[in-house]
């Protein structure tokens, strides 16, 4: 990158002033800032993010920028849902009774297409108790990005979404790939193998398993159903409802929620996360997506009939979120090997870059655009090292070069 670049100290300046708001709920989103129009010639993916001291307010017309369609079997054609989804921007752990996802959105992906949860909308004879699984019934329907248009033209996907971002990446801790209505993020399907934010990337487990059943009499908690499902198998195969599930505690990596308290490279400090569950062949695994209840409270405005058009604003100062502003201008190339990232000391990096000078220098900012350390007469294709051991723990920036050309990384120091 060379001229027509703005300079570092304008975007060390904006990430000063930016630093208390521009936190990933806010700048997480995939936003259409040149028009372009998907399936129907509507626009696509997000079309605003607006954020106040309580809210982010998520504007989006349900299109993803990627190709979708066909649809087997489904005569529903998407449309723009205009929606504008609230997200908090303070979630919390819910201690009272816990909220289903229920049908219908449950929460939005970060190009604006609505996340549906594993349920089907229909039960077997209309009893309400065995409920089917919508990959099992509906999978038929789904195109190559695994979505598919709900009868008032909500395009939505139940499971992993695919095209979103690349899910045979096992290497690097999955991108924030939407948020849950809950307000917590939700996470591609690889973490790390530990919640402190060590050890290896691993994909992430359900701890949902299909249960060893044969005849469909009994609930998972081990309660007599009141009406009995179809055997197992045939045109009922285990996993075809979503009671044919059973949740152990400790099976795998994550809870009940389809979550886990952990250390992310977004939130070096800990969050509550969800993750997208996937087997090693890429297919999904129940419960998919955050269910089948919320980690955290959820705020009204997002579910229900009609939900999705909240009125950004009210009562609270708004500001309109420029993607060319803050933090985000700090996230690109892949020039630099930069490991181990997260670090919880010595950062090692390399430079891979033939538009930079031989000996340039090397910064390192925190977060509030402050320079805490400095390399000069740094090489390409040479190793270097630092040692972050005395710095606090957070979200730090390498610019590389000088001001008409350079290159910027980030990582992250835990402790």
């Amino acid at each position: 990158m060379k001229n027509g670049i703005i300079l570092f100290a304008i975007i060390a300046f904006a990430l000063n002033l930016n630093a208390q708001t521009l936190t990933p709920e806010v700048t997480s989103w995939v936003i259409n800032t040149n028009s372009q129009k998907g399936y129907g010639s509507i626009l696509s993916n997000v079309q605003q993010v607006q954020y106040a001291t309580t809210n982010v307010y998520v504007s989006a017309t349900c299109i993803p920028g990627y190709d979708i369609g066909p649809w087997t079997g489904n005569p529903n054609t998407p449309a723009n849902q205009n929606f504008v989804f609230k997200i908090t921007r303070n979630p919390q752990k819910n201690t009272g009774n816990a909220i289903a996802t229920s049908l219908g959105h449950t929460g939005v992906w970060s190009n604006g297409v609505s996340i549906f949860n594993a349920k089907d909308a229909r039960s077997y004879n209309n009893a309400g108790v065995w409920n089917q699984n919508a990959i099992y019934v509906e999978g038929i329907s789904f195109d190559t990005c695994l979505g598919h248009p709900a009868p008032n033209g909500e395009y939505h996907t139940h499971l992993n979404p695919r095209c979103l971002y690349n899910d045979k990446d096992n290497a690097t801790h999955s991108p924030i790939i939407g948020y849950a209505f809950d307000g917590f993020p939700i996470y591609g399907a690889y973490g790390f193998s530990n919640t402190n934010g060590t050890g290896n990337i691993t994909r992430m487990r359900s701890s949902y398993a299909k249960r060893n059943i044969n005849t469909r009499t009994t609930l998972p908690d081990g309660s007599t159903a009141s009406n009995a499902g179809p055997n197992v198998g045939g045109q009922y195969p285990l996993g075809y409802y979503i009671e044919d599930y059973l949740y152990t505690n400790g099976s795998g990596d994550l809870d009940d929620h389809n979550g886990r308290f952990c250390v992310t490279p977004d939130y070096p400090n800990g969050i509550y996360a969800y993750f997208v569950t996937i087997d090693s062949l890429y297919n999904g695994e129940y419960p998919y997506t955050p269910g089948p209840t919320y980690y955290g409270t959820v705020q009204q405005g997002n579910m229900g009939p009609g939900s999705g058009h909240n009125t950004p604003g009210t009562g609270e100062t708004v500001t309109t979120y420029t993607k060319t502003t803050g933090i985000d201008m700090l996230e690109n190339s892949n020039t630099i090997n930069i490991f181990p990232n997260p670090t919880n000391g010595i950062l090692n990096f390399s430079i891979y870059n033939t538009l930079l000078d031989k000996n340039t220098s090397v910064v390192i900012y925190n977060s509030l655009g402050e320079v805490v350390q400095q390399y000069n007469n740094v090489s390409a294709n040479v190793n270097y090292s630092f040692d972050m051991s005395i710095e606090a723990v957070g979200i730090y920036y390498i610019k590389i070069g000088g001001d008409e050309s350079y290159i910027n990384s980030k990582f992250v120091l835990v402790k």
